[in-house]
């Protein structure tokens, strides 16, 4: 099997800035999320943020699983065992 560092978000800027501005987003959400549970925030409110850091974190896995895909199939003569591999990160997502 191939290893996991053929697995990268490539050399992609655009790729990584959307990835990063959504990690940078969730982070943005958990620190709410975790400054309401400290003020005993209403329940409904805590919920609708973790569900929104939750969106964000998985969007951002799911534009890394991708970009890899768009590698592997780039990539025909070891399409096969990386795809296997990225359907398997794909699936861990969901």
């Amino acid at each position: 099997m191939s290893s996991t560092a053929d697995l990268s978000i490539g050399h992609d800027p655009e790729a990584k800035r959307k990835i990063v501005n959504r990690l940078r987003r969730a982070h943005g959400q958990l620190a709410a999320v975790i400054s309401a549970v400290e003020d005993e925030a209403h329940c409904r409110d805590i919920v609708q943020q973790l569900s929104a850091v939750s969106k964000a974190v998985d969007r951002a896995g799911f534009l890394v699983v991708a970009g890899a895909l768009k590698e592997c199939i780039a990539d025909e003569p070891e399409g096969g065992e990386r795809f296997d591999e990225l359907e398997k990160l794909f699936l861990s997502l969901a």
